[in-house]
């Protein structure tokens, strides 16, 4: 994550509005890509404060509505607008009932770590987007909660009353009860987790998103050397089976985490998440002169690897001395780096 500045010179976080040292209003400019102080010029219409755009805004209409965004959209010349919502929010096709208590508070984490994987994977220079744009699969977001009977309370809620988290044919289903602190490290615990986060659920979703853009059709034969065949019995049967028994006693010493075990779709998403966890702590210890000139885009995958150990390191140390969980939990064995160099060689050729 880069530095960002207020125009009164207080650092700035990628979620904040508002400035909290001089109180003026700031939001993401999209035509610059950068947090700005944002200075209303008309009813409605902002001017981006970095002198060396100056474009005029409007905001998000998930942030001038719900105030879950904190996104403007660049204004063309003639003054109109391709969209109401922001290239985070256009992608929303379903979001939660905010009648019910807590909801709205569920959907701003939401949107929140959303907001941080589009950084990620415009740090990659990765391709997404709508069917209407030309780009398959398309890209949406569905974050819906189970469906609760009214009467009966007692009775186990069928299939079709649960959310599953999970993506298919580049649609993402998040059940928003992972923003949910408590109830997420519940799961965390139950499941033997070192990590379970919102950022990690999209990291991890996206994947499957670009295994299907990126690898099917294209490059699964490599794909099958590295990871296993993804054709060899059906997806149901080896979810069953790692629920049922759960990862291999050895599973450390080739997957980078236990879930990776279950399947190769799911040995890659582990991995890319992983992957993509490296690059996005490599971006913001650059920025933050944490490790200056970090090559978080270089081609040479083991110096990346290398200077996140290092990293990993002394951030976990860190963690430690504060009682906190350890930042960095993996450690990437041999068969992992072969699956990362696959992973790193098939997004360079998708930049």
């Amino acid at each position: 994550m880069k530095k960002f500045f207020c125009s009164c010179g207080q650092p700035l976080y990628y979620e904040n509005d508002r400035c909290l040292a001089c109180g003026q209003e700031v939001g993401y400019c999209s035509a610059c890509a950068t947090m700005a102080t944002l200075t209303e010029i008309h009813p409605g219409v902002y001017r981006c404060g970095n002198a060396a755009c100056g474009t005029d805004l409007v905001k998000c209409a998930n942030w001038t509505e719900y105030n879950v965004c904190n996104r403007c959209i660049a204004l063309h010349a003639d003054g109109t607008l391709a969209n109401r919502y922001c290239d985070c929010c256009r992608y929303n096709y379903t979001i939660p009932d905010l009648k019910v208590p807590g909801n709205w508070t569920k959907w701003y984490r939401l949107e929140v770590a959303k907001r941080r994987l589009f950084y990620d994977l415009d740090l990659l220079k990765l391709p997404h987007g709508r069917a209407a744009d030309g780009y398959h699969p398309s890209l949406s977001f569905d974050f819906k909660a189970d469906v609760i009977p009214a009467q009966d309370m007692w009775h186990a809620m069928g299939r079709e009353e649960r959310v599953y988290t999970g993506h298919a044919s580049g649609h993402i289903t998040i059940n928003i009860r992972e923003a949910d602190e408590v109830e997420r490290e519940r799961l965390r615990v139950d499941m033997g987790e070192s990590h379970r986060t919102l950022i990690g659920h999209f990291r991890h979703e996206i994947a499957h998103y670009y295994w299907e853009m990126l690898v099917k059709g294209r490059c699964e034969g490599a794909f099958v050397v590295v990871f296993g065949d993804h054709r060899q019995g059906s997806y149901a049967d080896a979810m069953d089976a790692y629920y049922q028994n759960g990862p291999p006693p050895d599973w450390s010493q080739s997957f980078v985490s236990a879930y990776a075990s279950m399947h190769p779709w799911e040995d890659w998403a582990e991995t890319f998440s992983y992957y993509v966890a490296m690059v996005s702590a490599l971006d913001t210890a650059n920025h933050f002169e944490l490790m200056p000139g970090a090559p978080y885009d270089n081609d040479d995958l083991m110096s990346m690897i290398t200077l996140y150990q290092r990293l990993g390191i002394a951030l976990n140390e860190m963690s430690r001395t504060m009682g906190l969980l350890d930042m960095s939990p993996g450690v990437p064995v041999w068969p992992v780096v072969r699956k990362m160099e696959f992973i790193h060689s098939v997004l360079a050729t998708a930049r």
